[in-house]
């Protein structure tokens, strides 16, 4: 069980979670953000909690959309929610063997170090089953939000189950009330030593 305490981040899962998922998806027009997910944003950025986007995008790698077309989605993403911190996004297919495309840990991994932050200390929030999967291989915090989407079967195994953003952000800014642990020491950064 993790400690109730302020987190390092908030790491979202994009297609089912932040946005309505729409299967390779490279028109912008189609973004349309999850209910919730403005307002919990928002709250986070106000608690000054980063918040990074952990996101799988195998079109790229099945050449159902292009790059561009992908970061133009990304774009209009973040032209609706808001900037985040950090993008993590594994464009490869299954089939590449790649360690970043969840459920292996590499995006959740690569976020925290460009935020500076131990994977430990970041929580996932994501729609499917790959996703806490993920966290928990990274050893994050795992919260669920299903959708129709969500196999029942990936219910039953989540750690943790939130009814909506609204309610992963009530989770996570009360537990940010408790103490925030002290952060490495100053010569573990000198030494040039990993924080996790």
């Amino acid at each position: 069980m993790f400690e109730k305490r302020r987190p390092g981040a908030v790491l979202f899962d994009r297609d089912g979670t932040l946005i309505r998922d729409v299967p390779y998806n490279g028109d912008p027009a189609l973004v349309e953000p999850m209910p919730g997910a403005v307002e919990a944003l928002g709250r986070l950025r106000r608690a000054e909690v980063p918040v990074a986007v952990v996101t799988n995008q195998s079109g790229v790698a099945k050449g159902l959309l292009s790059p561009d077309e992908m970061d133009q989605v990304n774009a209009k993403v973040e032209e609706l929610l808001g900037p985040f911190d950090a993008w993590a996004i594994c464009v490869h297919d299954d089939a590449d063997g790649c360690t970043c495309r969840k459920p292996a840990p590499g995006l959740v991994i690569r976020a925290a170090a460009v935020l500076d932050v131990s994977p430990r200390d970041c929580v996932v929030v994501g729609d499917i089953g790959r996703d806490m999967e993920a966290a928990r291989a990274a050893g994050a915090r795992g919260i669920l939000v299903p959708t129709q989407e969500t196999l029942r079967e990936e219910i039953r195994q989540a750690a943790e189950v939130a009814d909506d953003l609204i309610d992963v952000v009530d989770r996570v800014l009360t537990d940010a009330e408790a103490p925030v642990a002290a952060a490495s020491a100053p010569w573990a950064r000198a030494m040039g030593w990993s924080r996790w």
